[in-house]
């Protein structure tokens, strides 16, 4: 095969179909053709580094992802024309499989690694390696790992030193520095020592808006507020930016702002955070419900992995809400995608509860709400109601399932217009103790906008100076205090009486009622229970001491809670919050009794400091000696 008809058949598969037609007859100029018969040893990346990775142009090739017995055993995968072989041992630079060999008689081009790195740079080559990660026949990633002390940290994930584009650089003075280092996106300073990003992306947005490009200063077409983590920080942190803002790059900053790097999805291949990513991928490529559903439903697979892998269970919750997010948004796509009267830009999508707050586990209901642009008729909001209500049930066939009570967008009750909403905040804010204003508050303070306006809702807005209500503030303050942590409940645990503890009703929706609270009472917009609880720390009503304790009471309760889900998962039972004590080792029913009486003592005190302390004291921050 000539130069020029390799060139048109890597044109057509990804990732090379990102690729410009000077960069594609490179590749393939420096490409070489073999051939393999029937049978055949094609490539054992076990036993050696790859140094060519294999284009398939003719033949099917069987493959092995873990080292064993070889040809002779039946193949994890078998691969045809447009498939790369060897990819993954590049990324991790170690002998990390596949063992490759010929099914039928074989003809590939072999690309040498050194020529490889511009398909992978941008995402559009991150997403195909995610979406051809091998899996096993019931859905469980398959995946030689380093091990974990490795790849843990953003530091080893960073491989380049970054391109730093000077304050005053034109854009294209930006463009030909990144074109020289052959970089996707470099960092650009601002003024004040920020730094901001430029990638590919963005200056083919400036190039087919027009204009004079020789004047235009780099920093005007750059996101000045990338996605950023600190140097120090988990890979699985990382993960959580770059799926949360669905972004192609991740600025690497140490603890004064300096830049230290870039990371790209790709580089996630050597992370013991890899599964996350590769699933989170191959559900946004899923091309039909049965797809995404059947991706979905590995998602309890992931987390085991992840857990297994020793990351933090607060990280590999993250992981998991974010996970949710990219299928509840590729369920709303492929719902609309056949329902063209219709418009996605119509709404905004509200994940609430657990899923608001980034803290689902396997058992955590899919809560959701929709707020509508003013002035849509209502017989089209009744027609985007029944569009919710697929998408509910896309959701349950992806096992995630809709909330029993109606805490849905499919419920007029969830589905109303931004002045609607608006209306409704002003009426729970005056009178909390009516119409449920108190629940509902409880529940969209909690919502966070999955697809649609980013912003804050109307009902965040109204509640933002909640605190200059004080007859409000002790009627949402009753309302949190309702529901009390039970300690009496594990007393009687502990003397084998009752057999079964419910560890979210007795504990963890107590402790999240009251940092709820707690971030209203000081303004904070903050939505996860331990950002609340920090915000709000040190004021009278929530000393430094008990937000602390409640952090690292949340963080037990959390640990205890998808620790004891991944195992019913594992024995083939539903998950549920339902502990059986039997089942609970000593020291858990010890860390789970202290948990819970500490959230008690919190909850008495702030019932004393309601009686004894006037509202406008409530909030007031503590001396640093008292």
């Amino acid at each position: 095969m000539n130069t020029e008809e390799l060139t048109g058949r890597l044109g057509r598969y990804p990732p090379f179909d990102r690729l410009d037609a000077a960069r594609l007859a490179d590749l393939a100029g420096r490409a070489r053709t073999v051939r393999f018969r029937a049978g055949e040893l094609v490539l054992d990346a076990f036993a050696s580094p790859v140094r060519n990775v294999l284009f398939v142009i003719e033949g099917r090739v069987d493959l092995w992802w873990e080292p064993g017995p070889g040809p002779s055993s039946v193949p994890d995968d078998t691969v045809g024309p447009g498939s790369l072989i060897g990819m993954t041992s590049v990324l991790a630079e170690r002998a990390l499989g596949p063992r490759a060999a010929a099914a039928t008689d074989v003809r590939a081009a072999a690309l040498p690694v050194s020529a490889l790195a511009g398909a992978f740079a941008a995402l559009g080559g991150a997403r195909y390696l995610a979406a051809h990660t091998p899996a096993t026949a019931t859905g469980g990633i398959v995946r030689p790992v380093p091990p974990l002390a490795a790849y843990t940290t953003v530091d080893d994930l960073i491989v380049h030193d970054p391109l730093i584009i000077p304050t005053g650089s034109t854009l294209v003075q930006a463009a030909a520095q990144m074109t020289a280092f052959d970089a996707p996106c470099a960092a650009v300073a601002l003024p004040g020592g920020r730094f901001g990003m430029l990638t590919d992306t963005l200056i083919r947005r400036a190039l087919a808006a027009g204009g004079d490009l020789s004047t235009l200063a780099a920093d005007a077409v750059a996101d000045r507020h990338p996605p950023t983590v600190v140097r120090g920080d988990s890979a699985a942190e990382a993960l959580v930016v770059l799926l949360d803002r669905d972004a192609d790059f991740v600025l690497v900053v140490d603890r004064v702002g300096g830049v230290c790097g870039v990371i790209a999805p790709r580089d996630f291949m050597v992370s013991p955070a890899t599964a996350g990513i590769s699933l989170h991928e191959q559900i946004r490529r899923a091309a039909t419900v049965d797809e995404l559903c059947q991706r979905a439903r590995r998602l309890p697979a992931v987390l085991d992995e992840l857990v297994t892998r020793g990351l933090t269970v607060s990280k590999v919750i993250g992981v998991h809400s974010a996970i949710i997010d990219t299928i509840v948004r590729r369920a709303i796509r492929l719902v609309f995608d056949h329902r063209p009267e219709l418009s996605v830009d119509a709404f905004t999508w509200l994940a609430l509860g657990s899923n608001g707050r980034h803290e689902a586990v396997l058992s955590s209901d899919v809560d959701s709400a929709a707020s509508f642009v003013d002035g849509l008729p209502t017989s089209q909001i009744a027609a985007y109601r029944g569009a919710f209500a697929e998408v509910a049930d896309i959701l349950d066939g992806a096992r995630l399932y809709r909330d029993k009570r109606g805490t849905s967008a499919q419920n007029p009750l969830f589905a109303r217009t931004n002045a609607q909403w608006r209306a409704a905040a002003l009426e729970w804010m005056a009178a909390p103790d009516r119409n449920n204003g108190a629940i509902m508050t409880s529940l969209l303070v909690d919502g966070r906008p999955i697809h649609g306006d980013p912003g804050l809702s109307e009902v965040d807005r109204v509640f933002a100076d909640v605190r200059k209500h004080p007859g409000t503030m002790r009627l949402l303050l009753q309302e949190m205090l309702a529901r009390r942590a039970k300690p009496h409940v594990l007393r009687e645990a502990l003397r084998r009486r009752p057999e079964f503890v419910n560890v979210k009703n007795d504990g963890l929706l107590p402790l999240v009622n009251l940092a709820r609270w707690a971030a209203l009472s000081v303004g904070s917009s903050a939505l996860p229970t331990v950002e609340r609880l920090r915000a709000a720390a040190g004021s009278e009503m929530m000393p430094q001491e008990s937000a602390s304790t409640l952090i690292e009471v949340f963080g037990e309760l959390q640990r205890l809670r998808l620790r004891y889900q991944l195992r019913q998962w594992r024995d083939g039972e539903p998950p549920t919050d339902v502990l059986e004590m039997a089942t609970v080792s000593p020291i858990d029913r010890s860390i789970l009794a202290q948990a819970i009486r500490e959230v008690a003592a919190v909850q008495r005190r702030m019932d004393n400091i309601a009686v004894y302390v006037p509202v406008d004291e409530w909030t007031a921050r503590q001396n640093a000696g008292s």
